[in-house]
């Protein structure tokens, strides 16, 4: 790290050894399958919340939400306010539900519902979710540390894996979860900071920042027309609730949790903690976003540095100083929205507070990868090797296989976050990417958790239907000529509602159908 003082260089050292030795501190605990899993069903609720809260506030808020802030307006905070009703169905109907069937992973109902298939089937959606959650993380972090250090963005992917690997296979979930209580509130007083040194740089302070704001409209919550086709607010509340509502009640990174808590009270209240958290914080990342516009509007040629590094990347390495000079010009702020904050905190932040805000950004990150592996390798383990490979495993071995997928789940996260380099935005490649291949498990819980009545055949029928509109919703964009007719009209961020009414509306159908036919044999 030679381009950062010493100063900061110890600030982020002392945060990563304190994580690893959190996670040798609660290593001593990791005897059995059931510690590792769900801290033996001891965490207090505030605790819960306050990691539930840390997991969603990652690096795709950390860099993503000020970069799309930057770039466009405060469309993107409509899916914040969708938050409280998909809390609301949690707390009453979810956790309730997941505590009662008492099962660590949240899909082993889905097999007494509708049969193995089920199970296998929201496990693979769910496996492939992590991957390209964790992934994109991987590279939010190391897009900005690239930015403070130097160091390539593989070598910074690689060493915070490491570390991250290292805290979260020897402390487990009871690690993950005060580390994130931890991480939570250091990433919240970075933001908080970042937020106060931006104003100070600008004249008129945050008056300022306001006016220039309302002239461009980058308070927009976006049209209040009922398109589809595009980012309008509606588009992004019915994503919004669809998204919040898979995480409370089908992602086994919330779903564990619950099993956590001392009581089922205590898990509902740590949902709502989280809400009450996370809203007001992700409108900080939004302010933090504006301002930085602000600020490079007053003094925009403090932005040129990013616009040529940009269109050196975008020509590469053949490309001369005209080529380059012509591109950059012609940038628009939603091409480099992720590079801004990055950049100010490497020209404007004083030495000795970039070492805290690096070590907020690292805990954005660490605090998702971490509760991403864990949860993996408990469901890879539970519902895949313990469900088909080796059901009689003991303690001993269980806890081992936990280890090693955890291991495994970790690199395949870091090979994922590898293959994003180079890409434009970091909220647009998670939002689109956790939208395809949540879709259809969400369908399918709902279908089994409303619909009594509906069977394994129509169930099946269902997700295979769904599976169908999913796929064309996210490849017909590639259609042409004589088939540019097949291509979805509607936003690629409605994947997953569409997905999932599919599915849950035909198996509905079916299943009128076949009572229907019921009662005209008898």
């Amino acid at each position: 790290m030679n381009d950062l003082p010493l100063i900061d260089i110890a600030v982020i050292v002392v945060y990563l050894a304190a994580m690893i030795f959190i996670g040798f501190y609660f290593s001593r605990r990791n005897k059995n399958p059931e510690q590792f899993t769900i801290a033996s069903g001891k965490i207090p609720g505030w605790a819960i919340g306050l990691s539930i809260y840390a997991t969603f506030l990652s690096s795709n808020t950390f860099l993503g939400v000020p970069g799309k802030a930057f770039g466009s307006n405060w469309n993107a905070f409509v899916f914040s306010l969708s938050m409280p009703l998909a809390a609301w169905i949690a707390a009453k109907y979810f956790v309730p539900f997941y505590r009662r069937t008492g099962g660590v992973s949240a899909y082993t109902n889905l097999e007494q519902r509708f049969g193995p298939w089920a199970r296998t089937y929201a496990v693979i959606c769910f496996l492939l979710t992590q991957f390209a959650r964790i992934g994109s993380i991987f590279f939010g972090m190391a897009l900005s540390l690239q930015a403070l250090t130097g160091f390539s963005m593989h070598m910074i992917m690689v060493v915070m894996g490491i570390c991250i690997i290292l805290y979260t296979v020897l402390g487990g979930i009871e690690a993950v979860i005060w580390t994130e209580v931890v991480q939570g509130v250091i990433k919240t007083l970075g933001a908080i900071l970042i937020l106060v040194l931006i104003i100070r740089e600008i004249p008129g302070g945050i008056l300022k920042v306001a006016d220039i704001a309302a002239a461009d409209n980058k308070f927009s919550l976006g049209s209040a027309s009922f398109d589809f086709t595009t980012s309008t607010f509606w588009m992004v509340l019915l994503y919004g609730f669809f998204i919040n509502l898979n995480n409370f009640g089908m992602d086994q990174n919330y779903v564990q949790r619950y099993h956590t808590a001392s009581s089922p009270k205590q898990a509902a209240r740590s949902v709502w903690l989280c809400v009450w958290m996370y809203v007001p914080a992700s409108l900080l990342f939004f302010v933090i976003g504006t301002a930085l516009y602000a600020y490079y509007q007053v003094s925009p040629e403090l932005i040129e540095p990013v616009r040529l590094q940009v269109a050196a990347e975008r020509l590469g390495t053949g490309a001369t100083p005209e080529q380059i000079q012509q591109l950059a010009a012609s940038l628009k702020p939603g091409d480099f929205g992720d590079k801004v904050l990055p950049h100010f905190m490497v020209t404007k932040v004083p030495a000795g507070l970039v070492g805290l805000i690096v070590s907020a950004i690292l805990s954005a990150a660490m605090s998702t990868i971490s509760s991403g592996m864990n949860a993996s390798a408990t469901v890879f383990t539970v519902d895949i090797v313990k469900k088909y490979f080796r059901p009689d495993l003991d303690d001993k071995r269980y806890l081992r296989v936990l280890h090693i997928a955890t291991v495994v789940f970790g690199i395949t996260g870091l090979c994922t976050g590898l293959a994003m380099i180079g890409s434009k935005s970091i909220l647009d490649i998670w939002w689109e990417l956790s939208g395809i291949f949540a879709g259809g498990m969400l369908g399918l819980f709902l279908l089994g958790l409303i619909s009594r009545q509906t069977r394994n055949r129509e169930a099946f029928t269902a997700v295979l239907i769904g599976i169908a509109v999913i796929l064309w919703m996210t490849f017909s964009d590639r259609l042409s000529g004589n088939y540019a007719f097949l291509r979805s009209p509607l936003h690629k961020n409605m994947i997953i509602v569409v997905g999932t009414l599919t599915i849950f509306l035909t198996g509905m159908l079916l299943t009128r159908i076949r009572q229907a036919q019921s009662r005209i044999v008898e």
